[in-house]
């Protein structure tokens, strides 16, 4: 049985399937999926209750002898809200001597180019806990110092003084000869073994060039690790009363084990957000759309992504100002979710986010807040009924959604239903600043491509923010309430190896020796391990690089291949090329993937009965339109406006649009 976990900041999902072998032939069948509060201050109890509640599927054939395994793939959200909150483990920086300044310095690039002063970044790194070692490594990988045992010594008992938890080793140029780094660690682990010292270095994590981005992903690894592995044992409770295997989704969309995400926590910051942009592209693809826009709107964010065919990544992300150098999926978040806050500034203005109320006390509809959020400006436009949420199994307090609404409508000095619809209309503002960074502001017209929203709110508000961008098609995905969930259980078992080569002339060696590094470290009895591999490359003097495919082995040996498929995608992007520079490559890049059986899903049967009617404040004012269950329609078009109602999720449609349930079962509409 595979298991999906999305665990958002005001719910978490979960979604079941299992193994059902037919004529000798095992395929992933859907079984269910459930949503339960949750909880910030113990995110694994919200997970240990959610598999306690998964039975043993009826029904189900297995073969004899075989003990049923619960496979646990989990989006954790531990290492983002670590690093956001500043909360991360007690963490020491050891590097070159001389450069014990360098996370403090960083890069001297102004974000606001005309802002004379500029609010100073946040640290993760305290320069009291910053080391500097005597040894010296050469640009080339030449040894020109080693660190003595003695200073590592004293290293060692300053280290244990100052009471970290955990060490970030980060030496010049490492990546091309981790020689030093691999003794100091060895040195400290020892030392700090009867402590627990938490001990990782660059040539583990980030085995690239450019010091500053390289110190920075070692450190936040460090800052986040010891609370990954914490929360990780702490989910291996699980195993005293089932046989759990439980991995975790990294930012790259594809998986790790459990005991490879402790050792690489900064893979898993884009964790939640990656299963959704999975999801999102194997669902439309379902419907014969290509190029999608995902739109994942949640209890607390936003998260935005654009796809042509395949995810588009990247390698240089900064999470809160802290520069991350891992591949990651290029997702675009915003603090513009069902929950976030509706306050009035200084200047008299409506804001809403970034603030959230989260699963406690959560929106003021629930029972329990008392500010006013996005989802209670729905309640109070009629568009969340009192029995509507998670299949009526959440209440719904009208009265006090009216209440806190209430309170923003009399600082602005408006009726109670204009000043939710305000609260609407600035968070869609919200949302559609963020869309136009991921497709406008890198150079994609959003009216060439379909809007895949999903999440808790996203159909609420999708037609309204395509309606704004120029989009005429909106596609819901069957499961749109749990689909980051479910694009876990789609996704790869993945692995992602790097090294720097700026000036090497043994490119094909370097490849080969991380193919085979990919394939020692491939569990036995796994199934076959793709090998995938990718260059950076720029012109000569460039300081930014494009990862380029490489087909297959040789590739170095013809330049010519590599160089017109740099000009092409440079001109792709940039809008030129000038195919007469020289190019060079800075890294290359090996991705071991291990292909899963996605779940199969059939289309839910359709439900006999009509539309029920309700009043909904739509365009200006109360009308009467009709609420359906997502069950209930079918591939016959019909014109809006509507409610369509699921377990996990409301869509709006709005005068002008055209919905109708196509043969995948996804909500398609259109403009």
């Amino acid at each position: 049985m595979r298991i999906g976990v999305d665990a958002g900041g005001t719910f978490t999902d979960f979604v079941v399937a299992h193994d059902r072998a037919r004529g000798g032939v095992d395929r992933k069948v859907l079984v269910e999926t459930f949503k339960l509060r949750s909880n910030p201050k113990a995110p694994a109890d919200v997970i240990l209750e959610g598999l306690a509640r998964i039975g043993r599927p009826a029904g189900a054939e297995y073969r004899t002898g075989h003990k049923l395994v619960y496979e646990v793939v989990h989006g954790s959200t531990v290492a983002t809200n670590a690093l956001l909150e500043r909360k991360g483990a007690r963490t020491a920086f050891v590097t070159t001597a001389g450069f014990e300044d360098l996370l403090v310095i960083g890069r001297q690039n102004r974000a606001e180019l005309y802002n004379l002063t500029p609010q100073p970044r946040r640290l993760l790194a305290d320069r009291a806990l910053s080391f500097g070692v005597g040894e010296r490594t050469l640009f080339d990988g030449t040894i020109a110092q080693r660190p003595s045992a003695a200073e590592l010594t004293r290293l060692a008992a300053k280290l244990r003084r100052a009471r970290v938890r955990s060490v970030a080793i980060c030496f010049l140029h490492s990546y091309r000869n981790a020689a030093n780094e691999r003794a100091v660690a060895a040195a400290l682990r020892a030392s700090g073994s009867r402590h627990g010292l938490y001990v990782c270095s660059s040539h583990e994590i980030s085995p690239e060039f450019r010091e500053y981005e390289r110190s920075s992903t070692t450190f936040v690894n460090a800052y986040v690790g010891p609370l990954m592995e914490a929360y990780l044992e702490e989910l291996g409770r699980a195993k005293t009363y089932r046989r759990y295997r439980i991995s975790i989704l990294q930012s790259n969309g594809g998986f790790l084990s459990a005991k490879e995400a402790s050792r690489h926590a900064v893979r898993t910051v884009l964790s939640g957000p990656a299963g959704g942009v999975v999801g999102a592209i194997a669902m439309a693809r379902r419907s014969g759309f290509t190029h999608v826009l995902g739109f994942d709107m949640g209890g607390t964010s936003t998260d935005v992504s654009l796809s042509d065919g395949a995810p588009r990544e990247t390698t240089e992300a900064s999470i809160d100002g802290v520069p991350i150098r891992v591949p990651m999926l290029d997702v675009h978040t915003v603090g513009a979710g069902g929950g976030s806050i509706a306050r009035i500034d200084a200047g008299g203005l409506l804001r809403v986010g970034p603030e959230s109320a989260g699963a406690d006390p959560g929106p003021a509809c629930y029972g329990k807040g008392s500010e006013a959020t996005v989802t209670d400006a729905h309640v109070v436009l009629g568009r969340i009924g009192a029995a509507q949420l998670l299949g009526g199994s959440l209440e719904i307090d009208t009265a006090r959604a009216r209440s806190a609404v209430d309170r923003i409508a009399q600082k602005l000095k408006l009726k109670r239903e204009a000043a939710a619809a305000g609260i609407v209309r600035v968070a869609n503002a919200n949302m559609e600043r963020a869309i136009r960074a991921v497709s406008i502001e890198r150079g994609r017209d959003p009216r060439e491509l379909a809007l895949v929203a999903f999440g808790g709110c996203g159909g609420l508000h999708a037609c309204e923010i395509a309606a704004e961008l120029g989009i005429r098609t909106v596609i819901v995905p069957q499961y749109a309430g749990a689909l980051s969930a479910l694009g876990m259980l789609m996704a790869d078992q993945v692995r992602d190896y790097a090294a720097g080569v700026l000036g090497s002339d043994k490119i094909e060696q370097t490849l080969l020796a991380l193919e085979r590094r990919a394939h020692r470290e491939a569990p036995k009895r796994a199934p076959r391990v793709e090998i995938e591999r990718s260059a950076d490359v720029r012109y000569c003097g460039q300081s930014y690089e494009l990862n380029i495919p490489l087909s297959a082995r040789g590739t170095k040996g013809s330049p010519r291949g590599l160089a017109a498929a740099f000009h092409r995608e440079h001109e792709r992007l940039y809008g030129y090329a000038t195919p007469e520079r020289d190019i060079e490559i800075v890294t290359v890049r090996v991705r071991a993937r291990r292909r899963t059986i996605p779940p199969q899903l059939s289309r839910e049967r359709q439900e006999p009965g009509d539309s029920e009617i309700r009043k909904v404040w739509i365009e200006g004012g109360w009308r009467e339109i009709r609420v359906w269950k997502s069950t209930q329609l079918s591939s016959r078009r019909k014109a809006g406006p509507a409610l369509i109602l699921d377990y996990g999720s409301t869509t709006l449609i709005p005068f002008g649009w055209v919905y109708r349930r196509d043969g995948a079962g996804n909500l398609i509409i259109t403009a």
